[in-house]
């Protein structure tokens, strides 16, 4: 009987990354997940296995994800949260969608994401608990949900011309009511005592 089995391809220049030095990036997603990656360094394809037949299922996605991750840009490091924090998730925002594949469209979206030195790619990260990583014609985001959706909000604002300050303004307004939420959810278990 066959293993399942899931394919992702990664950039050529990326497959270095996953695989890690001395493959250390490639053995710690294969020992924390349950899976086999068999990567092929020619033409950036990734075949992701169960290790054994009792290991998880859902890991063949979770394994495709972070080497999808590390594809889009981010650092190992990085893309370890969606192996240690189960809430993450990794959202990818595709530039061609909103301005067709014109290379000088999509360096210019970029840089609205990325801002000047990075200043606006680090207050989305800072504001959403995000990492978000500007790579090729996408834009990726590793965070919980909630957060990762806010975050995409405001890539997607970018993109589509808002201004900085209407965003950043957007960005901290949700940045209040994600701390509310948390607020109130350590309140109620105290309220019923």
């Amino acid at each position: 009987m066959t293993q399942p089995s899931t394919f992702v391809k990664i950039p050529k220049n990326r497959i270095a990354v996953l695989i890690g030095p001395n493959a250390s990036t490639k053995r710690l997603i294969e020992k924390k997940l349950g899976v086999r990656l068999d990567i092929d360094s020619d033409s950036g394809d990734v075949q992701v296995s169960l290790a054994t037949t009792a290991a998880d299922p859902s890991m063949l996605f979770r394994a495709k994800e972070v080497a999808l991750s590390i594809g889009r840009g981010f650092s190992p490091e990085n893309a370890q949260r969606l192996l240690y924090d189960d809430e993450a998730v990794l959202t990818i925002i595709d530039l061609r969608d909103y301005v067709g594949k014109s290379e000088s469209d999509i360096k210019r979206l970029s840089g609205r994401i990325i801002g000047a030195k990075g200043k606006t790619r680090k207050v989305i990260e800072e504001l959403t608990e995000t990492k978000v990583s500007v790579s090729g014609h996408t834009v990726s985001i590793i965070g919980a949900i909630e957060e990762s959706s806010i975050a995409k909000q405001a890539a997607v604002m970018f993109i589509k011309g808002r201004l900085h300050t209407s965003v950043y303004r957007f960005l901290h307004a949700k940045r209040r009511e994600l701390k509310k939420k948390k607020i109130e959810l350590w309140k109620r278990p105290y309220e019923t005592l």
